[in-house]
């Protein structure tokens, strides 16, 4: 087939056209595509009004709505508030010649650090395709010879105590016959489900997002993470069901801070990111957030990569009793670690460095902005960490001594009933509870221009965000889940969450392979 050529002006040479300027992004193709139904738009100019990204523009002299795909992130903002669903969101990438290694993802992202010449950033997860293996990992359900237990008619106990347990337990004899534990217990965390906010910062988030996940904590029974970005002034009076970070950074630390909340968390590592440290843009650092990081209003807010005061477990170990000092011995420590090489042999350091809470964060986990490289590249999958920790710490003999919580990649409650049987005592969720929030996972979180008020500073954005339908949307999320936990429950024939931490006798593996099996300590399916 003949390619129909250009014709070229008699004035200009081939070589005057081979240097002409070309236009920005030339090679960098839109990531989505919106499409607008002619039939049905009635120019009513909403989807201009709604969106931060300048993807659509209204013309007020024609009275007619223009959109460029170009701009488009793919937040569905404009598609969900139509009032005429004249709008669909879509994906249409150029088509590359096939190639295994060279691929259009490949090729995508050269060109993109062809013309910044930076990094290339990302927001929430890694999303690249492979094995999830909570998939690959089946429950037990009872049949005869041990039946099954119906959670509405018989009691089934969800609640869980995080925090360091003693070897042995004292009891003695109470007034009333009774008895009653002498030993002195260390501080407990009670939680009513064994779900938890996970840490996200007032400054990645908005003050609304951030209240309502502190308010839902209160209503369900839990504890959210308010992460390294300090504790807003008007969600102290939630504090007791936050859990406070002590990050690289030391934002909005002091004495305060950490008798206010119900737990410190001392951050090493994130599944995201893990080996790096953080970064808020000054322009994000307004009035409100300088107060509550208690850095100056406009700079950057920059957490190193290490703490600078830790570079052994010994130094670990005098953080983490500077601040059980610090509260006088009334709260539960937490140091939360990515999921690394040889993450079973650093959470036992952890507890060993007196540690009563290890948080462990695999490389799915989320953040507000992650280099792409170290998102896709570094960590490994929570389930192998999770399982390897709780495996080293019972064969060390120290399981007891702490309470371990799963983080990075908690979707739905089966894979909650699953990290539990792994050896998780809870976990943290984050992206989940965005998403009940109205978060669309369009992955621009760094941008600050969130168009449905979760991640973003603008006032006119953060507005959107409604805090009261916010908190009854995440309390319903862990209502739901908790039901369904309470049922697969009854289904294995368990009746306390107690029971089902560590065994994993009620986990079968299928589609893995027998490496895989064997650091999950799973049977393949069958037997």
């Amino acid at each position: 087939m003949e390619l129909k050529k250009e014709k070229r002006s008699p004035d200009s040479s081939p070589q005057q056209e081979a240097a002409a300027p070309l236009p920005k992004q030339w090679l960098v193709d839109p990531e989505c595509t919106v499409r607008r139904d002619p039939e049905r738009c009635i120019q009513c100019g909403v989807c201009a009004r709604q969106c931060a990204n300048d993807v659509h523009e209204y013309d007020e002299n024609r009275k007619e709505v223009s959109s460029d795909s170009a701009n488009c992130v793919g937040c569905h903002r404009c598609a969900v508030l139509c009032p005429t669903d004249a709008i669909q969101i879509g994906r249409e990438e150029r088509q590359f010649r096939a190639h295994g290694l060279w691929t259009g993802e490949i090729l995508r992202d050269i060109y993109k650090q062809a013309e910044t010449g930076g990094v290339l950033l990302s927001g929430m997860g890694n999303d690249r395709p492979g094995t999830i293996y909570w998939d690959n990992l089946l429950l037990n359900a009872s049949q005869v010879t041990n039946p099954s237990i119906d959670p509405l008619r018989e009691p089934m106990e969800l609640t869980s105590f995080l925090g360091r347990k003693p070897d042995r337990l004292e009891v003695a004899a109470s007034p009333g016959n009774g008895l009653r534990i002498a030993t002195a217990l260390p501080p407990q965390l009670q939680i009513e489900t064994p779900v938890m906010f996970s840490a996200m910062s007032y400054g990645s988030i908005s003050f609304n997002a951030s209240i309502a996940l502190a308010r839902a904590a209160r209503e369900a029974g839990t504890f959210a993470n308010c992460g390294e970005g300090g504790l807003h002034r008007d969600i102290r009076p939630y504090a007791q069901n936050m859990i406070v970070q002590v990050a690289s950074g030391r934002f909005g630390v002091d004495a305060e801070y950490l008798n206010a909340a119900a737990a410190i968390e001392i951050k090493i590592g994130q599944g995201a990111k893990p080996g790096i440290g953080g970064h808020l843009p000054g322009e994000k650092v307004d009035a409100e957030i300088s107060e509550t990081r208690m850095i100056p209003e406009g700079t950057d807010a920059l957490s190193p990569a290490p703490h600078h005061d830790i570079y052994s477990i010994e130094d670990l170990r005098l953080l983490i009793f500077s601040i059980k000092e610090a509260t006088g011995y009334a709260k539960p420590v937490s140091v939360k670690i990515s999921a690394v090489h040889n993450v079973a042999a650093i959470a036992s350091g952890c507890v060993r460095a007196g540690a009563d809470i290890v948080a462990i964060d695999g490389y799915r986990g989320g953040t507000g902005a992650a280099p792409a490289a170290i998102r896709n590249n570094v960590g490994i999958p929570i389930e192998f960490a999770l399982a390897a920790v709780d495996s080293r710490l019972r064969e060390e003999g120290i399981r007891n001594q702490a309470s371990v919580v799963a983080a990075g990649g908690i979707r739905c409650s089966s894979d909650v009933v699953k990290a539990i049987a792994l050896g998780a005592d809870a976990v943290y969720i984050g992206t989940a509870a965005l998403a009940a929030m109205g978060c669309h996972l369009c992955q621009k979180c760094y941008t600050g221009k969130c168009n449905w008020g979760i991640a973003t500073q603008h006032p006119e954005l953060t507005r959107r965000l409604n805090p009261e339908v916010a908190v009854r949307r995440l309390t319903n999320l862990l209502r739901g889940w908790s039901h369904e936990i309470k049922e697969m429950m009854g289904g294995m024939g368990i009746n306390a969450i107690e029971s089902l931490r560590g065994n994993r006798e009620h986990l079968r593996g299928i589609g893995l392979q027998e490496q895989e099996l064997s650091i999950l300590d799973v049977k393949p399916a069958g037997r």
